[in-house]
């Protein structure tokens, strides 16, 4: 793998590095803050009409700004990498436009549901549900395709299929967890015992794409199963391990806490599953590095000339803190217990 490393010193070396960087960073932002809108969304269909008020209400000030950073993740992979877009896309163009497709009946829903006729708040609910349940089945249909470097054989396309299910029970796992910490008394009960089914699914998920990828690459597999590599890297599947287990756990007790008036491990279920994205995030980035599309091309590859990267650089490098902040200040504005969701 060194001989296809450049010179890092000079742009053609760090400039696509920077941008993986980035890439990368947006995309782990986007499936962990839009992950728990999503998921909420998913457990609409569970709760009462009162309840589903409360259920937007925790997601409203975040979830339009969450979907920034799918815009961000998808705008560098089309300018920084075309050549990889062209791959990933072509591969994947079904379940993109289905994605799209459904983040935009969610956005549609999502205003409809207050501002239309009450008799038909019920099917603008329902359609909220089927956008966030085609976006996500969608996303993790993606994720499976890709991790098998889009192998065109039945064994792949299944196992996408298992991954969709997964990665919207991970959604749920984060959506449900999210409803623990925004909401009250009965709502929250409720929330804590779809966590609780919901994180079976996610378990499965994270440990298929964690064997799914050294199957389909040899490369994936030394260095993962080599022996200096597996000494160095064994925390990351036991902390993983540990963490499924201290929100099981947490979830079990919490109900108990509540009912002492003692919300501190609120925070728990949801804290510990945004770590878990985490480390399964930093895995599969270590197993796919240096590559963008799995053993065919690498960053440096499939990079855009370094004089076109340096003039988006700089842009990005504006842009970025811009979003940064403005995320962080609305999560502090709106922090506290989702109330009733008005409109003026």
């Amino acid at each position: 793998m060194l001989e296809q490393i450049p010179d890092i010193t000079t742009p053609a070396g760090w400039l696509p590095l920077a941008f993986m960087a980035v890439m990368g960073l947006a995309i782990l932002a986007y499936v962990i803050l839009d992950g728990f809108d999503l998921g909420v969304g998913l457990l609409l269909e569970a709760g009462t009409d009162d309840e589903k008020d409360t259920m937007i209400a925790s997601i409203g000030p975040f979830w339009d700004a969450n979907e920034t950073w799918l815009v961000l993740g998808i705008g560098i992979l089309l300018v920084a990498f075309p050549a990889a877009h062209g791959i990933v896309l072509g591969e994947l163009y079904l379940p993109v436009a289905l994605m799209l497709i459904g983040l935009s009946l969610r956005g549609v829903a999502f205003d409809f549901r207050v501002k239309a006729a009450d008799k038909y708040k019920a099917a603008w609910n329902h359609t909220f549900f089927a956008g966030s349940l085609l976006a996500s089945l969608s996303q993790g249909y993606m994720l499976g395709r890709y991790v098998t470097g889009f192998a065109d054989n039945a064994w792949s396309f299944l196992f996408a299929a298992l991954i969709a299910l997964c990665l919207a029970a991970g959604y749920m796992v984060l959506g449900s967890t999210w409803l623990i910490i925004k909401t009250e008394k009965v709502l929250q009960r409720r929330a804590i015992e779809w966590a609780k089914r919901s994180i079976f699914l996610l378990a499965i998920g994270i440990a298929a794409v964690s064997l799914a990828t050294p199957l389909v690459s040899e490369r994936i597999f030394e260095k993962w199963f080599g022996l200096q590599n597996l000494i160095v890297l064994w925390p990351i599947p036991v902390m993983t391990a540990t963490l499924f287990v201290i929100v099981y756990r947490s979830l079990v007790r919490l109900p108990t806490r509540l009912d002492q008036g003692n919300n501190y491990g609120e925070w728990v279920p949801f804290g510990s599953t945004v770590a878990i994205f985490l480390l399964a995030f930093h895995g599969l980035a270590y197993s796919l590095f240096p590559y963008v599309v799995i053993d065919q091309l690498t960053v440096w590859d499939a990079a855009a000339a370094p004089a076109s990267l340096m003039v988006i650089f700089i842009g990005a490098i504006i842009v970025l803190p811009v979003v940064v902040g403005y995320s962080i200040y609305a999560y502090r504005v709106f922090r506290g217990k989702a109330t009733e969701l008005t409109y003026y």
